[in-house]
């Protein structure tokens, strides 16, 4: 059964940080449902819009192996301000499942709880708002099975970290090959 993750869109995300990994995820067999705040089309920072799967109240986190919060300062705070959010990421994180959050998003984690004691990152002029994790000046950090990553520039590697936590570094590295990227 393929696994399932969910990527969490809220108007103002950033572009880059959510298709990427979508796209990888989806080039590698992982069943990726895009998941809005409601069933309304998410319009992004610079006003592309999609239109998700389902509203994150139609979300059962028992189905899931990921949730990924992509950036994009104005759909993170309307993610950190979503009760719903906090509550779906303190599910996965219970659960033993995979969190991951690149650019600000990582600073939604933070005001959550999930990242204390914990080796992370996040773009580099928000590195305050992410105490008490210890930060990692590096494009995509793994610890236990929290990953985050840095920004627009570090989405497709990941995008790639993430499939090769779920499906395997070989199935990583063959979707990066085809896709012409360098990877591990």
């Amino acid at each position: 059964m393929a696994k399932k993750v969910a990527i969490l869109l809220a108007e103002g995300f950033e572009e880059v940080e959510a298709v990427a990994p979508i796209d990888v995820l989806r080039r590698g067999g992982v069943d990726v449902l895009i998941v809005g705040l409601s069933k309304e089309p998410v319009a992004s920072a610079r006003n592309v819009k999609i239109v998700p799967d389902m509203s994150l109240d139609e979300l059962d986190p028992e189905e899931l192996d990921m949730v990924i919060l992509p950036g994009g300062a104005g759909g993170v705070e309307r993610l950190k301000q979503d009760p719903r959010v906090e509550r779906l990421v303190k599910a996965m994180e219970e659960k033993g499942k995979y969190i991951s959050a690149i650019c600000a998003a990582p600073t939604a984690l933070a005001k959550f709880g999930v990242l204390e004691g914990k080796k992370a990152t996040v773009y580099p002029s928000l590195v305050e708002e992410i105490k008490p994790a210890v930060f990692v000046d590096m494009p995509v950090v793994e610890d236990q099975r929290v990953i985050t990553s840095q920004g627009p520039g570090t989405a497709l590697e990941f995008g790639l970290r993430l499939l090769e936590k779920l499906e395997g570094k070989e199935k990583a590295r063959d979707v990066a090959k085809r896709m012409l990227v360098s990877y591990g």
